[in-house]
């Protein structure tokens, strides 16, 4: 083996012979185990979410395919229906051609065109993380397969009466044109401003007050020509006597009624709300309350019309309604229009005031334009009864959540569950198979032909709805569109329902609660068994990463590492505000003043399988990920020393006897206990505690102690040929099956070894990831020998710790004493003593008698006994004494210095409570040290 581990010399070699043999397929004989993959949108690239979730997903796959289980992760990428129009959009732009300069047809060649080139750059990023998919098996929601299934479930939900065509508020980007759901909305806290309006009271009615006015407060004084009603709360004594009465609406001259609704807060504003069912959410539920007519005054673009739509809750047109509008705004966009209508209050002497307000702002995440509520036809999903399968599936345990208490965030969603708007006004994605005749009448079949024939329209002109579906009803028949459905193939009825989905929390409404409702309808099926809900990976600091924030991290870059030039390039390229861009720039260089050290796959997948922890968000430390750097170079140390010392030698494969020494059966014994752990914590999906588990066995038992504990073996040329053979073979065997336990986390170092020690170890195969798990041997668990080693372990460490106080040599040999030692001690020490004396560097190990007198010792405890190293002559007394006084003297400046600070109220009453902690923290440690070194300046003054 290399001296020295190189990740890059070996990760992207191993990928592809893993790949090209296949090794990913399903293939074990055990019960079958399926994965579905989140799919990634096509236009994407790796984020550390995507690392994450890959990391947990694969760490799942190899355990169970190394258990026997007939393995499926199945692979796909998702349409993405906005972004990649966008990405299509603005190539063609930039060309200045526009895709209604196309057509639909070409335009959606031109969209395929760019798939085939530019689509599969998440893929490569998701082999580069060493994520063992069946890639044979890719799919992509626009596949011919995966189309047909979206067409027969849309045709099943609306021939069962769960799909229908209405016309309601839904969430309108007024760049886009399009109708979008909630996940891609964005809440922007923003400075805005509340406006207070006089709405006119009618027929000589008073307020309260003796106003003939009441006083609206509003954010969007531009929808106030939609204005439908002003609603009071019921009990608020202010209004009460004026329920059922009416205002004039300003500037429109229209009567609007006054109505109670517990919708109003009594305490906010002066407790009147002007209600505009046509452009706002809450507006709308209390329109429906009260039968209040929809007054649409918005184009497609937010521009105002000149003369209002209005309907009536069940979508049809109010012919009676008067409809108009001031032509003052007619033409004017939304914001212009706003400007005007506030002019034409405060000069109409209605302005009461304008204060400050604080408010979150919805925009599109695509786009970045304000959304605007809007009223329009759109295709929708009946949720409710879907939702009561899918609630029931969860109560009986058919479908657990892990950790358990995202099952209150689901049912919470479910038990309030709306109508699933299901349509997009784009041209990239499932076209929604829906014909309309000349009358406006809708047929929905699976395609023209269908609904011809089952119509029995012969000839007659068909025109085809032009919108498509949400790309979240494709990917919501994931689990089983990607297996074959509606055929009945062999792979769905063999990796169907799946076991596990990995997720975030931020979609358990948005994608899981979907997944569950379409496949208890269409297959009767739960999809999936089990759902492991992780949290979001964050900063250092525990702050969400985004660029705007200039803390996001690219997984690649931590893998293969970049430049500090490069890596203040992606994060500040494009950005339009030079103040912020510098901002991140200066926070880049203070936190990666050489840019990003390469780490490997590796220790990137440990670093997040160690930070899995039950739901909680991740804080992303890269000194972790050094960290188990250091692991992958210790492993790797381990096995260049087993190969030098196994290589061409008797590592007990033969017939001939071999003696297990105590620290081999030791070693064997804690081996067992890691193979259970592991294992239990990986069924249990803590993945934090398996790493751990892990870790704490190669690094601190097997490479700290059991391979210093074993070089006297080979150092010592009269070690019998039956010790020597049985060292080897545990040597080598445990490394070998520590490397099966740590594959699912760190595939590529642990392929790599193991290809190395295999044949010594005994074990044939092509591949480690074929290797059958680890299973522990209750009998080869040896308390005995566990105790033993404990005792070694605890002698060594008091020794070491001595030296390391009084400031011994480590190259020095001592003398230590022994008192209050059992008969067990002693039948110890009479096994262990040339190996203490050798690794310890002890020259004798003298047991006192009882009522022995001892000279003046460092001491440690192991146990009852008490270990004991005589300080003369091992030491400089005078250097030693006025070294210490010297460092004695500097923490005591340093606590009264702290203790100064703190006990200055200017100074905590200002300082931020963390601040204050770690200057609590430090003056605790300095306390500490200082207590310390006083306790040793006394002993040595004692010599």
């Amino acid at each position: 083996m290399d001296k020295t581990y190189q990740p890059h010399a070996i990760e992207t070699s191993w990928y592809q012979t893993w790949e090209q043999n296949n090794y990913f397929a399903p293939q074990g004989s055990g019960q079958p185990y399926t994965i579905m993959i989140p799919p990634p949108n096509v236009t994407g690239s790796l984020h550390m979410g995507h690392g994450f979730n890959n990391a947990i997903m694969d760490a799942l796959i190899r355990f169970r395919r190394m258990q026997g289980r007939n393995t499926l992760w199945q692979p796909g990428t998702d349409h993405a229906g906005i972004a990649t129009q966008m990405v299509v959009e603005r190539q063609l732009a930039a060309q200045g051609v526009s895709r209604h300069d196309l057509g639909r047809d070409k335009f959606l060649d031109k969209v395929w065109e760019w798939k085939e080139q530019s689509g599969g750059t998440i893929t490569r990023q998701i082999r580069r993380l060493g994520s063992s998919v069946d890639w044979s098996r890719e799919r992509f929601t626009m596949d011919e397969g995966l189309s047909e299934a979206v067409k027969e479930a849309f045709v099943r939900l609306h021939e069962d009466g769960l799909i229908y065509r209405g016309k309601r508020l839904v969430n309108w980007d007024t760049k886009l044109h399009t109708a979008i759901s909630d996940l891609e909305v964005e809440n922007h806290d923003e400075k805005g401003s509340l406006w207070n309006l006089r709405y006119p009271l009618t027929d000589g009615a008073k307020t309260a007050e003796g106003k003939d006015y009441l006083i609206v407060a509003t954010t969007r004084p531009e929808t106030m020509l939609g204005d439908s009603a002003v609603a009071v709360h019921p009990e608020d004594p202010r209004y009460k006597a004026l329920i059922g009465q009416f205002v004039e609406l300003p500037l429109v001259g229209r009567r609007i009624p006054i109505v109670a609704d517990d919708y109003c807060d009594p305490e906010f504003g002066t407790g009147c709300v002007k209600i505009t069912p046509a452009h706002d959410f809450n507006d709308y539920e209390v329109g429906k309350r009260h039968n209040l007519p929809l007054i649409n005054i918005f184009d497609q673009d937010a521009v105002v019309l000149s003369k209002a739509q209005v309907f009536n809750l069940d979508g049809s047109v109010n012919e009676a309604f008067d409809a108009s509008l001031p032509t003052a705004f007619a033409g004017l966009e939304r914001f212009e229009a706003r400007k005007q209508i506030v002019a034409a209050f405060d000069s109409a002497g209605l302005l009461e005031a304008i204060e400050p307000h604080a408010l979150k702002v919805p925009k599109g995440d695509r786009s970045g334009t304000v959304i605007e509520p809007w009223l329009t036809d759109q295709w929708y999903v009946s949720t409710k009864p879907l939702a009561e399968k899918a609630i029931a599936a969860v109560e009986s345990g058919q479908i657990e959540f892990v950790p358990k208490q995202y099952e209150n965030m689901y049912f919470s969603w479910m038990r309030d569950i709306q109508d699933w708007c299901i349509s997009r006004q784009l041209w990239w994605g499932h076209r929604i198979p829906a014909w309309y005749d000349e009358s406006g009448k809708v047929y929905v079949g699976r395609d023209e032909a269908e609904v011809r024939a089952k119509h029995n329209l012969g000839d007659a002109p068909l025109r085809q709805d032009d919108d498509v579906l949400d790309t979240w009803f494709s990917s919501g028949l994931w689990t089983f569109s990607t297996l074959g459905w509606p055929q009945q193939t062999e792979f769905l009825k063999t990796f169907h329902p799946t076991d596990v989905l990995v997720t975030g929390f931020d979609i358990i409404f948005f994608w899981v609660a979907r997944m569950i409702m379409m496949s208890l309808h269409l297959t009767e099926q739960v999809p999936f068994k089990t759902v492991y809900v992780h949290g979001l990976v964050r900063d250092g600091q525990g702050q969400k990463m985004s660029k705007s924030k200039g803390n996001v991290l690219d997984p690649l870059d931590i893998i293969d590492g970049i430049e500090l030039d490069t890596l203040l390039e992606k994060r500040t390229s494009g950005m339009m505000q030079p103040k912020l861009a510098e901002k991140i720039a200066k926070q880049t260089k203070a936190e990666f003043p050489e840019g990003i050290n390469s780490y490997g796959t590796d220790a990137l997948r440990f670093t997040f399988c160690s930070l899995a922890s039950t739901g909680r968000d991740i804080k992303f430390d890269m000194g972790r990920v050094e960290g188990f750097r250091n692991f992958c170079n210790k492993l790797w140390q381990a096995a260049n020393f087993v190969t030098e010392n196994t290589d061409g030698q008797d590592c007990g494969l033969s017939d001939a006897p071999a003696e297990l020494s105590a620290v081999d059966r030791w070693i064997i014994s804690a081996l067992q206990r890691t193979e259970q752990e592991v294992t239990r914590q990986l069924d249990a999906f803590r993945f934090d505690l398996a790493a751990q588990a892990l870790y704490e066995f190669i690094w601190d038992e097997y490479c700290a102690w059991y391979l210093e504990l074993v070089k006297p073996v080979f150092w010592d040329e009269n070690t019998p040929a039956e010790r020597l053979r049985g060292t080897r073979r545990t040597l080598i065997r445990v490394l070998e099956t520590a490397l099966r336990l740590a594959h699912p986390f760190m595939p590529f170092i642990t392929e790599e070894i193991w290809q190395r020690i295999k044949t010594q170890a005994g074990k044939t195969g092509d591949t480690l990831m074929l290797q059958p798990w680890p299973v522990a041997a209750e009998e080869r668990i040896d308390a005995a020998a566990e105790a033993d080693i404990a005792w070694v372990k605890t002698l060594m460490l008091g020794v070491r710790q001595i030296r390391g106080e009084m400031k011994i040599s480590l190259s020095k040999r001592i003398d230590i004493l022994l008192a209050r030692a059992s008969a067990e001690d002693q039948r110890r020490l009479n096994e262990f003593a040339p190996m203490l004396k050798k690794l310890a560097k002890l020259e004798t190990i003298t047991v006192l008698a009882a009522g022995d007198e001892a000279p003046m010792s460092a001491t440690a405890l192991v146990g009852e006994m008490q270990v004991l190293v005589p300080m003369a002559g091992l030491i400089d007394k005078d250097a030693e004494l006025a070294r210490l006084g010297k460092e004695i003297q500097r923490l005591q400046g340093e606590v009264k210095r702290i203790s100064g600070k703190l006990g200055n109220a200017g100074f905590v009453d200002k300082a931020p409570p963390e601040v204050i902690d770690k200057e609590r923290a430090k003056l605790s440690e300095a306390e500490q040290a200082l207590n310390q070194l006083v306790d040793q300046q006394a002993r040595i003054a004692n010599l």
